[in-house]
């Protein structure tokens, strides 16, 4: 009995389940799959071996994203030492395109009830499917996903069909199939049911100690909020037309500084985030073509055509910017946000055209010009020259109309170097 209680003791003081304090650590994947949220998961796995922890459960719901941080994230977990556990959840979750890699990835699957999994079947902006695309690249992410649910013995077969005929499933479906290893209802079911489950890691055959355990959720952080936030084309089209515009406010008011910072710093950021994405490089050039027409048009008079070739420019550009690769890249600019922008932008450009061609209609109200068709009096016999008293100032004039009498009302015909010609008002003329 003795030595039963020593080993029970000792079994107690030197597992590794208690010398590490069984933590779970679990991370969350909502949203697009981009650089940020890929840099995200790899350092919370990092956490996640340096806290010494049972496993790391990625809670993903997601429609897709970029199939290079698809295959970053796919790495880590392949060389990861620590188990990884992706669970898609919570109910009406998805792991869409790129999100169907990462699932069939981790060392074990789960889905909540009423999520499903598989490639989505996006449609770009013109309304073609995605599924004309290089078919060299459907070929290599079939490869790459057959090369996962190989190395994860999951079902080869629907993950090809998964890539190729953009099949999704529900997680019951998914069960059935070998694409999953298990159905929880919520985490605490999860961890229960991978409890003391063997999987094979980066670092040898590891076994899972779950239950109980502590959970330990790593959030993203300013940074990577941040820089995710970036990654949203929406967001990256808005800053690169707020930088064009606080640019050009700038170059034409020079001085008024305010709007050079928003226009450098919205740019920088822009031109950042553009390379996370994948930028089609005619469709800006478009963009800033339209917006130099806009610019023509307060220059130059079109009647309107320069404005018409504006819109179209920069509708076309704005449909053009955003070029995927493959119908499992779920990256696209928001209808709404582009129309939003193209009518704000045309209506700023035609309010400053308007203003632009009233106050060429408006007469000069200083300067030399503006005192042509005044009236004023002579101070003097004008013979023809002389002076005359106009807004209360002595001009030199001379008589269009032979002698004018001292006294005499007269209006302003022209200027020229600084003498007034003039002409007696009708009722005074002699």
């Amino acid at each position: 009995m003795k030595h039963l209680l020593i080993s029970f003791f000792l079994y107690a003081c030197f597992s590794p389940s208690v010398l590490h304090g069984q933590s779970v650590v679990v991370l969350k994947l909502e949203g697009m799959v981009d650089p940020a949220s890929a840099d995200y998961l790899q350092h919370g796995i990092e956490q996640a071996q340096d806290q010494h922890a049972e496993c790391v459960v990625v809670q993903l719901n997601t429609p897709g994203g970029l199939l290079t941080s698809t295959r970053a994230i796919v790495r880590s977990f392949l060389e990861s030492e620590i188990p990884i556990v992706v669970y898609v959840s919570p109910g009406g979750a998805h792991a869409g395109s790129a999100g169907a890699f990462i699932t069939m990835a981790a060392h074990i699957a789960a889905m909540a009830p009423g999520t499903n999994i598989g490639a989505a079947h996006p449609v770009d902006m013109q309304g073609k499917t995605d599924s004309v695309m290089n078919e060299k690249v459907t070929n290599d992410a079939a490869a790459f996903i057959r090369t996962i649910a190989e190395k994860r013995k999951r079902n080869l077969a629907w993950a090809e069909e998964a890539v190729r005929e953009s099949k999704a499933i529900t997680e019951t479906e998914a069960l059935q199939k070998n694409v999953i290893d298990c159905i929880a209802k919520n985490l605490d079911s999860l961890l229960i049911q991978i409890d003391g489950k063997q999987v094979e890691t980066a670092a040898g055959i590891r076994t899972i100690h779950t239950r109980g355990s502590s959970v330990h959720v790593i959030e993203m952080d300013f940074t990577e909020k941040f820089l995710d936030t970036l990654s949203d084309p929406n967001i990256t089209y808005i800053l690169f037309m707020l930088g064009i515009f606080g640019l050009l406010f700038e170059l034409y008011n020079p001085g008024l500084i305010f709007p050079g910072i928003v226009g450098v710093v919205s740019m920088t950021l822009a031109l950042y985030s553009m390379q996370t994405l994948p930028i089609n490089y005619a469709g800006l050039g478009l963009i800033v073509f339209g917006v130099i027409l806009f610019v023509l048009e307060i220059k130059i008079t079109s009647h309107g055509m320069l404005t018409a070739g504006g819109i179209l420019s920069l509708i076309l550009g704005s449909l053009m910017l955003i070029r995927v690769h493959s119908a499992l890249e779920v990256v696209e600019l928001s209808w709404s946000v582009v129309a939003l922008t193209v009518i704000a932008t045309a209506a700023f450009f035609i309010f400053l055209i308007g203003l632009g061609l009233r106050a060429q209609r408006l007469k000069p109200v200083n300067g030399q010009e503006a005192i042509i068709g005044m009236t004023g009096e002579t101070a003097e016999v004008l013979n023809p020259s002389g002076t005359i008293h106009i807004r209360g100032e002595i001009w030199n004039a001379v008589s269009i109309s032979g002698k004018i009498a001292r006294g005499t009302p007269v209006r302003v015909v022209r200027i020229e170097n600084l003498t007034l010609s003039v002409e007696p008002l009708p009722q005074t003329k002699e």
